[in-house]
């Protein structure tokens, strides 16, 4: 892989980490900030997709409609799944547990109703990723541990909707032949209309809400999009095999950030279970 798409690959793992750490100061309804940041990132990148389809590199027919309506519902599910983590549990353990959990979910699919098989490095980094979350959360079956238990299952039902839109985006993408951008945008824009009726339901505290969350909106709504358009644009340049993993890279900048910023312990203890996570993942993708 070339030093510059090795940099491009790192600039959207930190971005990643950066919308994720965004989403835990938030404060306010967690509808309505996600919501708020959907728009926002609709807004920054619809226009983009119109010039697109205006240049013929993408069609709007029933293929896009489909395939971005399926795609918006799973990211909806992860957004929200992702939000309700945060607002109970610690950064430091949600995050790495849901990126790791999301890969091993994403081969199980794979080798139990896609009939694919397993090499045995990729047995191991499953391995290797069930090792890493558990020295990233400790023990959270331990007396006085439920925080820890929370987390480490917010964590899991977050990856499990990470390896559904992951399989459906791949599939959507290779087979259906979908544009990438322009596909990525009206996912978005569905996400703001399923979202929309909830919010005008909570109008009466829309104002509060993105008076106390303006700031992690507003960096979620253009960090989300740029780590996922950086990742597009790698992948232009090197194999997915080894974009992932290094994408990858997120989940030991959050641990370390998340420890930093919110005052959370176990900073060595989730470093080095945030590196074995990252290692396992590095080798399933291998």
């Amino acid at each position: 892989m070339q030093p510059r798409t090795v940099a491009i690959v790192l600039a959207a793992a930190v971005a990643h980490a950066v919308w994720n750490l965004a989403s835990k100061y938030k404060r306010a309804d967690t509808v309505l900030f996600v919501w708020a940041y959907t728009c926002a990132s609709a807004v920054l990148c619809v226009p983009i997709a119109i010039a697109l389809m205006a240049s013929g590199e993408q069609a709007l027919d029933w293929r896009f409609a489909a395939g971005a309506a399926i795609s918006a519902a799973l990211h909806l599910a992860y957004s929200l799944t992702l939000q309700a983590g945060y607002d109970r549990a610690e950064l430091g353990v949600v995050y790495p547990v849901a990126r790791g959990t999301g890969p091993i979910l994403t081969m199980l699919f794979a080798l139990f109703l896609l009939g694919e098989r397993l090499t045995a490095f990729a047995m191991l980094g499953a391995l290797l990723v069930i090792a890493g979350i558990l020295v990233t959360t400790g023990n959270p079956f331990r007396v006085g541990s439920r925080r820890s238990l929370q987390g480490m299952m917010w964590g899991t039902a977050t990856g499990a909707t990470i390896a559904g839109y992951t399989l459906w985006d791949s599939y959507a993408v290779t087979s259906m032949h979908l544009a990438p951008v322009s596909y990525y945008a009206g996912t978005l824009a569905l996400q703001s209309l399923i979202l929309t009726p909830n919010a005008l339901r909570r109008r009466h505290r829309v104002r509060a809400a993105l008076r106390a969350d303006v700031v992690p909106i507003v960096v979620v709504a253009v960090f989300s999009p740029l780590a996922y358009m950086l990742v597009l644009h790698a992948m232009l340049d090197a194999p997915v095999a080894l974009v992932a993993p290094l994408r990858e890279s997120s989940i030991v900048i959050g641990s370390l950030l998340a420890c930093r910023l919110f005052g959370e312990d176990h900073l060595v203890r989730r470093t080095v279970g945030a590196v074995v996570v990252l290692v396992g993942v590095a080798a399933i993708s291998l």
